[in-house]
């Protein structure tokens, strides 16, 4: 019973940031490489851990584990939901070839361009976001700190009010009359979506979904693709099984649509073959370059060092893309914002100009 709710705590309440995940590596390899036994690296690593409440406890249970005589390994993998298929299988490789300072450097220049590719792509969201809050918080105060001054006004007048103006008075009176059920309702659209999206089939044909978004399939192929080929190209160089590999960096990815593609490669090739040979066969998600490229690796035995080539190439083309994102979403967010803005304030004016012209004539 208590191992049932360790492994619930584990999988949703013990979070370590990536930062921490690399940090520790890189400083676990260096205290290695310099000659220190794994269990004095671990319990000096633990003492210098003050910022991270969650990650102190991992590691003091790790190098209590240790102390037991378990390998660093075994002891992660009680954290799996943690680090990760790739953290722990890069330092049983390790372990076992006896290279684990090597395949904790291989570890912290994985989890680096990770990290790397995660802030390129929230950086790119910024702009848009920044806009759009913008937007909604101008159409605020014009609806909710303009309109109402002037309501009383609207109401006294005797003369019939434009559409637009008697489309932002239902508008106001529906927002002010059950605001506390809007908010509400946002809530438990936002806890829905993200519940349903912890069921497996509908994540997947969310997934499914976002590929057909052409913009979205590009930048969604062009990450997972960068991904892949980067953990594929590191757990091979580590010594890891090609099927095993596989495996892992299927399970890496963020796209479910990916993700199961290429575990029914990795089963298609436990019998033997190449891997390029069943990529070709789903170009619909794996570009023909990716299938080429992983083909020539293949063939000429430098299937690692090929796969280092794409993934910079999957990296400089989220690159690209990240960059031009600001500049084409843009115009259309002007041109939203200028609509919204536009009727809300036509809205106010048409009226108030009604009145001047009534009372002029």
């Amino acid at each position: 019973m208590n191992k049932f709710f360790q492994k619930i705590q584990n999988n949703f309440f013990l979070k370590v940031p990536l930062r921490d995940q690399i940090l520790f590596a890189k400083h676990l390899a260096i205290m290695l490489q310099a000659g220190m036994p794994i269990l004095d690296s671990l319990t000096m690593l633990k003492k210098q851990q003050k910022k991270s409440k969650t990650f102190f406890k991992i590691l003091n249970q790790i190098t209590t584990d240790i102390n037991r005589g378990q390998f660093l390994s075994t002891s992660l993998d009680q954290y799996r939901q943690v680090f990760g298929n790739l953290f722990i299988n890069i330092i049983r490789v390790g372990e076992a070839s006896g290279t684990l300072p090597e395949n904790l450097n291989y570890l912290v220049e994985e989890l680096t361009k990770k990290q790397t590719l995660g802030r390129k792509v929230k950086g790119a969201m910024i702009y848009p976001i920044i806009v759009l809050i913008a937007v909604l918080g101008i159409v605020g105060i014009l609806m909710f700190v303009v309109f109402p001054k002037i309501l009383p006004l609207f109401k006294s007048l005797k003369i019939k009010l434009p559409l637009t103006t008697r489309l932002l008075l239902s508008t106001y009176n529906f927002i002010s009359g059950n605001w506390i059920f809007i908010i509400l309702g946002v809530f438990a659209v936002i806890i829905g979506f993200r519940l349903l999206l912890g069921i497996e089939k509908i994540k997947f044909s969310y997934h499914c979904l976002l590929l057909r978004i052409p913009f979205l399939k590009r930048m969604i192929t062009n990450i997972n693709m960068a991904d892949f080929t980067r953990t594929l190209s590191i757990l091979l160089r580590s010594g890891v099984k090609i099927v095993e590999s596989l495996e892992t960096s299927a399970n890496s990815l963020s796209n479910l649509v990916y993700k199961y593609e290429l575990k029914k490669t990795a089963v298609k090739i436990t019998g033997g073959g190449q891997i390029s040979k069943y990529l070709m066969e789903k170009p619909e998600f794996f570009p023909a370059m990716l299938s080429q490229m992983i083909e020539v690796g293949e063939n000429t035995g430098n299937l690692s060092q090929t796969l280092l080539y794409l993934s910079d190439y999957y990296e400089n083309e989220v690159d690209e893309m990240t960059k031009n994102l600001s500049v084409t979403l843009e115009p259309i967010l002007l041109i939203i914002m200028g609509v919204m803005v536009g009727f809300v304030a036509l809205a106010i004016m048409m009226p108030i100009y009604g009145l001047t012209q009534h009372v002029g004539s």
